[in-house]
């Protein structure tokens, strides 16, 4: 039997398939008394697989406890469900539609079993998604601090009260990130130190990736990495007469990208295969990002086989066992 599982804030809606047939579609709380009566409505079932779209937050706390349970889980990406849908030509857009068509294209496409992160990532990406929020909320202060200080009319007292805020921003910030670097140092320490022998990765480069990938445990080839932080080009084509720019693919996983691109364009001032590459793509004419965006792929490829072989990076790019 197959499980399509589609997840909300406060309910999630299963649908049931032994075959083609369905066997159940019913809604369940979002909560550990909805997860035990998940598990008495299947008992009787050989379950195959979970199907799960990921929903924002919505749907790692089931996920978490079917893998303490011992199910076999997979984790699709709501994109890839809506495009399943659309090529379906399912009008219907309801919840119990929804884990029905999870469960239908986990039968046909039979998608990657899901790893459950640790608890030191779990809790390094709430940091980081705490972390960007409080970023945001400083860059929104301090350019509206700019604003009001241009009118030449600030209300008085209000610079030194916004000041203090964006103080008191700055030192959250700091104290987050010095959390997620003892976390990443007590849970990856030494796959850490590896990222960062590449010349043009940084701390922050290496610990996204790592936090992102769950030290890289989560991924079989480093082109899965390169889709999976949106990196992947994108060719728009249509016979002769219709050819666009070769684009990325952004789904999600924009602050990745962000930082990232800051290591590419530092890599090609100091990583001689990524300098190479840069050069090459240049001289046949491509542009300065989509020449970026290659040399950021060179650093995940080179990044990926560096974790998975456990080595250090060297200048003649020959890996030596650490």
């Amino acid at each position: 039997m197959i499980v399509g599982i589609d997840t909300s804030n406060d309910f999630f809606d299963a649908t049931a398939l032994e075959d083609d047939s369905v066997i159940f579609q019913r809604q369940f709380a979002n909560n550990v008394k909805g997860f035990r009566l998940f598990l008495n409505a299947v008992k009787d079932y050989t379950v195959e697989l979970v199907c799960i779209e990921a929903t924002g937050p919505y749907h790692l706390r089931f996920a978490m406890f079917l893998n303490e349970h011992k199910f076999n889980i997979s984790v699709v990406n709501p994109l890839v469900i809506k495009r399943y849908a659309q090529m379906k030509m399912s009008r219907a857009k309801t919840d119990k539609k929804d884990a029905y068509l999870i469960a239908f294209y986990a039968k046909e496409q039979k998608p990657e079993l899901w790893k459950a992160p640790s608890e030191a990532s779990l809790e390094i990406r709430q940091l980081d998604t705490h972390l960007e929020l409080l970023m945001k909320h400083k860059r929104a202060l301090a350019n509206q601090l700019h604003a009001f200080k241009s009118t030449g009319t600030m209300v008085k007292g209000l610079e030194k009260q916004m000041e203090e805020q964006i103080n008191q921003l700055n030192d959250d910030i700091k104290k987050i990130e010095r959390k997620i670097e003892s976390l990443v140092r007590s849970s990856y320490q030494k796959m850490a130190d590896q990222l960062q022998s590449i010349p043009g990765i940084g701390k922050k480069s290496a610990y996204m990736m790592i936090v992102c990938t769950n030290g890289f445990s989560t991924f079989d080839n480093y082109k899965q990495v390169i889709s999976f932080f949106g990196l992947a080009p994108r060719h728009y084509q249509s016979g002769t007469s219709v050819k666009g720019k070769t684009r990325i693919c952004k789904m999600g996983m924009s602050r990745v990208r962000k930082i990232l691109y800051m290591a590419g364009v530092t890599a090609i001032k100091c990583n001689k295969t990524c300098q190479d590459l840069y050069d090459r793509l240049r001289a046949k004419g491509k542009s300065h990002n989509l020449a970026i965006i290659a040399v950021v792929n060179k650093l995940i490829k080179q990044s990926f086989a560096i974790a998975k072989n456990n080595t250090y990076y060297q200048a003649d790019y020959i890996l030596q066992s650490a």
